[in-house]
């Protein structure tokens, strides 16, 4: 399986955009969000998946200053990345 806490950390985006995620992230919710943005998957893994690729399209829209960019998918987007990501490869506790 991929590494995506990895992949994740390697993601570079505007401090504004992520400090509306961080504080997005309290509001997860999972099974709504899913639904619209991963709506055949049920494998975790292949659900990361997706949202890397979609979080990739979002990306390249913003940086081309296309006008259908909307911050507010790439908000809901990067949550629903990092809660997944959480929630597939939870913190090694020190032992």
């Amino acid at each position: 399986m991929p590494d995506f806490r990895a992949a994740l950390s390697e993601i570079r985006r505007p401090g504004l955009l992520m400090r509306a995620v961080r504080f997005a992230l309290k509001d997860y919710r999972r099974a709504s969000v899913l639904k619209r943005l991963a709506p055949h998957e049920n494998r975790s893994d292949r659900i990361i998946s997706r949202l890397f690729e979609t979080e990739a399209r979002l990306e390249e829209i913003r940086r081309s200053g296309h006008s259908t960019y909307a911050i507010s998918d790439h908000i809901e987007v990067l949550v629903a990345l990092i809660a997944e990501t959480r929630l597939l490869q939870p913190k090694a506790v020190p032992g």
